[in-house]
């Protein structure tokens, strides 16, 4: 297994299709797809690629710390008791453990994602 891995922006496979969880639904009725492109350390790192149509949802990251690279579309993105701060095409940011907020996809977005539980 080779331990460099070039990130497919636009995967050929089909991605896995999911809403959001009725509890975690604010408003809208986003749709969500994520092509997972790499699973390393028996489930704990995850690598690959996450579409979401608008809609606004709870987020909560638990013991987990993310990545995000945008590809493309806006979010805005606000943790509890904090200020909104919005994310585009070409911004990267990271969701430490803890985090809890909101997350309200604005445009269709895509985003590059690596999730360390």
């Amino acid at each position: 297994m080779a331990n460099i891995l070039r990130i497919d922006t636009l995967p050929a496979f089909a991605p896995r299709e999911s809403k959001a969880a009725p509890e975690k639904l604010i408003a809208g009725d986003p749709s969500f797809r994520t092509w997972d492109l790499d699973v390393s350390r028996e489930g704990e790192v995850r690598t690959g690629i996450w579409s979401a149509t608008p809609g606004t949802t709870r987020s909560i990251k638990g013991e987990s710390f993310e990545f995000c690279h945008i590809l493309e579309g806006v979010a805005e993105i606000a943790e509890d008791g904090g200020e909104t701060l919005t994310f585009r095409a070409g911004d990267s940011f990271v969701m430490k453990p803890g985090f809890t907020g909101t997350w309200r996809t604005v445009e269709t977005l895509r985003k590059i994602f690596v999730i360390v539980a």
